[in-house]
């Protein structure tokens, strides 16, 4: 697995990392909870067609600590438009996972014109009294890895510190990721993402983690009822809450498949 290209560009000040990597039409990649401390097979497998161009979100490892001057929900929508803007991801097909799909879902809403094709895996946002989510932020340590992947295995990998990384930064990075999106969601996930979604015009493909332990089934259903354009849903077998590290080879299937 090769090294992706690195470019850093401003955000409200921040050095912010962008990576690319691939050929062809670009493909934007908004991370998920925990953000991407490091290059997947998933992106790899992306790669292999298309540009693939990953920015990364404020606070989120690569971020910097850009989540210190967010003090708003509108301010994160700002950041994030401005991000994509700096990656060149303009009128591309965007995808996001968790965080980042409800970031993603924001964008096509909101600026329509900005999102070609759009892929949503398990999308923060919404909230039902009836059926709540898992709260991560409120979990002991041990219990997170099991909640994110089906297997804990994968997330426990994702975040291990890597050879030659500084000892100190490299932990208070992680934890800073945590903060980050606890500063976007704030209080329980619920940005009230339903009243926007019937904005949302671009042909969206919604992925869910059968074994999702952070947001249930049902938000799939939720969210599927109130998008304003053609969409469909796709259930991916042994996968998470972050399906695409569970199974990277079915979701970047699902997605090159709907973006064409």
């Amino acid at each position: 697995m090769s090294e992706p290209e690195v470019q850093t560009v401003d955000l409200n000040g921040f050095p912010t990392r962008v990576w690319r990597k691939g050929r062809g039409a670009p493909l934007g990649i908004l991370a998920g909870f925990g953000g991407l401390p490091r290059w997947t097979p998933f992106l790899d497998r992306l790669a292999e067609h298309r540009s693939v161009i990953v920015p990364s979100l404020p606070g989120f490892p690569g971020g910097d600590r850009g989540h210190s001057v967010l003090d708003s929900h509108l301010d994160w929508l700002v950041a994030t438009r401005q991000l994509l803007l700096a990656a060149g991801l303009e009128g591309a097909d965007l995808a996001g996972s968790s965080i980042g799909g409800s970031l993603a879902a924001e964008m096509a809403a909101l600026w329509p014109a900005s999102v070609r094709r759009l892929v949503l895996t398990a999308p923060f946002g919404l909230f039902d009294e009836s059926d709540p989510p898992t709260d991560p932020w409120a979990q002991r340590a041990d219990r997170v890895p099991g909640l994110l992947c089906a297997d804990p295995e994968t997330w426990k990998a994702l975040k291990a510190m890597p050879e030659g990384a500084n000892s100190v930064e490299w932990p208070i990075e992680q934890t800073r990721a945590t903060e980050a999106a606890a500063r976007i969601f704030w209080p329980l996930g619920n940005t009230r993402l339903e009243k926007r979604l019937p904005l949302i015009t671009a042909p969206t493909l919604l992925l869910w983690g059968e074994a999702d332990r952070i947001l249930p089934r049902s938000y799939a259903g939720r969210i599927a009822g109130l998008l304003g354009g053609p969409h469909e849903t796709r259930i991916i077998p042994s996968a998470g809450h972050l399906a695409e590290l569970d199974q990277p080879d079915a979701v970047a299937s699902a997605i090159l498949s709907w973006i064409g």
